[in-house]
């Protein structure tokens, strides 16, 4: 079989991916394959491209192909609130529930005793730095509600006492929940009833 080598290899890499198992991975890899034209050579060319040009954005972590995301940069963006996310797969998220019109922080993780993971290993120095330096006036902690997540939002709750208001998402986000896993109605209703913490 070594004339299929290289597709056995791009199967396990998609299988990598998460959401993809070695046997959705080669369904893909085959539908690419029969339809190299339309999916595999765009493709291609697509990740190429994005491979050349992703950062994070210097601001708020976000993913673009600029130093500053669209989200910083518009005009429109209510600049006295912080939404502050876990990663970028949940500001994603908040985004197609159209209902936050602030800006955005993304920590890159959650505080984890287990992973070794402490507050220099996120951006938390970066928010405690936006909240002083932007003028912001709210900070919503919108992370996952997981015991490292809850563990991760009240360190920055102690990080920031007095310095700013302090809300967190509401109900419909269920206990052990992950913002990437809610549909937009329920991110939708979680937002509009946050709560002081």
């Amino acid at each position: 079989m070594d004339g299929t080598r290289d597709i056995e290899a791009l199967i396990e890499m998609m299988a990598r991916l998460p959401g993809l198992g070695p046997r959705s991975a080669r369904r893909a890899v085959l539908q690419m394959i029969r339809k190299r034209g339309q999916l595999l050579a765009p493709l291609a060319e697509q990740m190429s491209k994005v491979a050349a040009t992703a950062r994070e954005c210097l601001r708020c972590g976000n993913v673009c192909t600029s130093d500053l995301c669209e989200i910083c940069l518009s005009d429109k963006r209510a600049t006295g609130e912080i939404c502050v996310v876990q990663d970028v797969g949940d500001l994603w998220a908040m985004e197609r529930g159209g209902a936050f019109a602030g800006r955005y922080h993304v920590l890159g993780g959650t505080l984890s005793a287990l992973d070794d993971i402490g507050p220099e290993d996120l951006r938390i120095p970066q928010l405690v730095t936006r909240v002083r330096e932007e003028g912001v006036s709210e900070v919503i902690l919108a992370l996952n509600a997981t015991v490292d997540g809850q563990t991760t939002a009240h360190y920055i709750a102690d990080q920031l006492e007095g310095q700013v208001r302090l809300t967190s998402l509401a109900q419909g986000v269920p206990i052990g929940g992950e913002l990437d896993y809610l549909d937009d109605g329920t991110i939708s209703a979680a937002l509009r009833a946050r709560k002081s913490i």
